[in-house]
C-alpha cells in the first residue's frame, strides 16, 4: 500500500500554497491510523515493559529513514530518562554511517541484521522491533527471522497491513497510513507514522519503568544550562521553594530525583 501511486497528480504544475495545503491534509491522517493500531502498541508497550523488569533489553533494527528513526528513539532516552545507554538500542543497516548518507543496498543484505545484533551478546531476555514501512525490507525480516529461531521476542512497525514482516512477528504493529504525497516517498506519512508510534511506546516504557513522577522526567541528564535550569523549576514547583534554594538542592544532591527523595525522607511525605 506505501507503494500505491498518489492520489495527487501533476504535482509539479501545483503553486506552493497548492502543495503545503495538500500534504498537510495528508499529515493529518496519520494521528488516526496510529489511533486504531493503539491495542497492538498497547500491546507491544506491555511486552517491553516485562521484559526490561527482568533485566532485559529493547532493540530497534531498520533502514534507511526507519532506521534512523529507531536510532533517534533509542539515542533520546538516556538523556531524557536517565536509563544506561544499553537498555535501548538503534541499529541501522550499514551502520552509523547511514544516519547522514544513504546505504540503500544495506537494506538487501539478508545476514546482516543478525551480525549487528550479535554485536550486543542478544540473547532471549531481549525484544527486538523491526521498523519497516513497506513491511518488506530483507534486512529487518531476515533479522527478525533469525531471531524468532533463537528464542527472541519479535515485534515491529509497519505501515502495510498483512506484511512478510508482521508474520515474523510476535506483537505486530500495523499502522495504515495509505499512499503518499509523493508516490512511495515514505519518509512522509509512514516516517511520521512511525515517529509518533515509537514515541508513545519509548515514553510508556519509561512511565511503566518509574521514570517520570507526575508529569516530570525526574531522572533527566543535566547535561546543559537549559536542562540544569528545567531541573531547578522542576524542583521549585514539586517543594514549593525559590530558585536560589531550589538550585542549592540540585547542586548538592545531584538530580531532581535525588532532591525529591530527600525531601521525602526528611518530611516523611512524599514529594
Amino acid at each position: 500500500m506505501t507503494e500505491m501511486a498518489s492520489t495527487y497528480r501533476h504535482l509539479e504544475k501545483m503553486s506552493v500554497n497548492e502543495l503545503l495545503v495538500n500534504m498537510n491534509r495528508e499529515d493529518r491522517t496519520v494521528p488516526d491510523a496510529v489511533e486504531k493500531a493503539i491495542p497492538q502498541i498497547e500491546k507491544l508497550v506491555q511486552a517491553i515493559v516485562q521484559k526490561m523488569q527482568n533485566g532485559g533489553r529493547l532493540f530497534y533494527i531498520g533502514a534507511g529513514t526507519s532506521g534512523r528513526l529507531g536510532v533517534l528513539d533509542a539515542s533520546e532516552c538516556p538523556p531524557t530518562y536517565g536509563v544506561p545507554k544499553n537498555l535501548i538500542i538503534g541499529i541501522i543497516a550499514g551502520g552509523d554511517g547511514a544516519l547522514r548518507n544513504s546505504v540503500e543496498s544495506a537494506e538487501d543484505n539478508q545476514l546482516q541484521a543478525w551480525h549487528d545484533l550479535k554485536a550486543f551478546d542478544i540473547d532471549a531476555a531481549d525484544i527486538v522491533v523491526g521498523i519497516a514501512a513497506s513491511g518488506t525490507t530483507p534486512y529487518v525480516i531476515e533479522g527478525l527471522k533469525k531471531c524468532r529461531s533463537e528464542g527472541i521476542t519479535t515485534a515491529c512497525i509497519t505501515c502495510n497491513p498483512q506484511s512478510l514482516l508482521a508474520e515474523v512477528s510476535d506483537f505486530p504493529v500495523e499502522i495504515v497510513t495509505g499512499p503518499e504525497f509523493v508516490t512511495g516517498s515514505t519518509r512522509m506519512k509512514a516516517g511520521t507514522a512511525q515517529k509518533l508510534a515509537l514515541n508513545m511506546i519509548s515514553t510508556a516504557v519509561m512511565i511503566q519503568m518509574g521514570r517520570v513522577l507526575d508529569n516530570i522526567m525526574v531522572d533527566m541528564q543535566l547535561s546543559n544550562h537549559k536542562l540544569i535550569d528545567r531541573g531547578i523549576k522542576m524542583i521549585m514547583k514539586q517543594l514549593n521553594v525559590p530558585y536560589s534554594e531550589a538550585n542549592n538542592l540540585l547542586q548538592k544532591h545531584g538530580n531532581v530525583r535525588n532532591v525529591l527523595n530527600k525531601h521525602a525522607q526528611n518530611t516523611g511525605v512524599n514529594a
